[in-house]
């Protein structure tokens, strides 16, 4: 009797150290997001984008952008340097899985009309269905503050141009004059 218990005692302390050398799951990890992204990755406040439904390869990419330094922020170098990669593609998966919810913003219907016409013919072949999640990211529903400030950064060489962006953006703004931003903001705004 005293050699089985042993035994079970043995067999459960070897299970341990596995167990907890696992880690946390990529539900626990994605919970450090949720003060500005939302408990499922669909932002509630205008500064922060919504990283449900997101493209795992996308959220990979923007994180160990933010870690290495090839993309600038405030705070988010500081938080990506806290995973190790292996748990940021784990947080990426996760963050894939969520259904994205957005919040209705108040919009101008010539402007959403105009960002629509503007998207159909500079932006629809990499944000396809309107800007819904994909391989491109997700503009569709995003907060149009978060949008104006990431067009920002990438106007102003703040942030790294993804293929072919660049080129699409001057092109818009060249057809449409200085209209053309805005629209395409209140457009993407405006999709729910």
């Amino acid at each position: 009797m005293k050699k089985t218990v042993r035994h079970l005692l043995l067999a459960l302390l070897a299970t341990f150290p596995t167990a907890q050398a696992a880690g946390p799951t990529a539900q626990a990890l994605a919970f450090t997001c949720a003060g500005c992204h939302g408990t499922d990755g669909s932002s509630v406040g205008p500064s922060s984008p919504s990283i449900a439904g997101m493209d795992p390869d996308v959220f990979v990419d923007a994180m160990l952008d933010y870690k290495n330094e090839r993309r600038s922020s405030t705070i988010m170098k500081r938080i990506a340097l806290g995973y190790t990669d292996e748990q940021i593609r784990e947080m990426g998966f996760f963050f894939y899985r969520q259904p994205l919810r957005v919040k209705p913003q108040q919009t101008d219907p010539e402007m959403v009309a105009l960002g629509k016409s503007l998207h159909d013919s500079y932006c629809e072949k990499c944000h396809e269905e309107g800007g819904r999640p994909g391989d491109a990211g997700t503009l569709a529903g995003q907060w149009m503050p978060y949008l104006e400030h990431a067009m920002s950064d990438y106007l102003n060489d703040q942030r790294r141009w993804p293929r072919k962006m660049e080129r699409k953006v001057k092109e818009v703004v060249k057809a449409e004059g200085e209209r053309a931003i805005p629209a395409l903001i209140q457009y993407y705004g405006s999709q729910n």
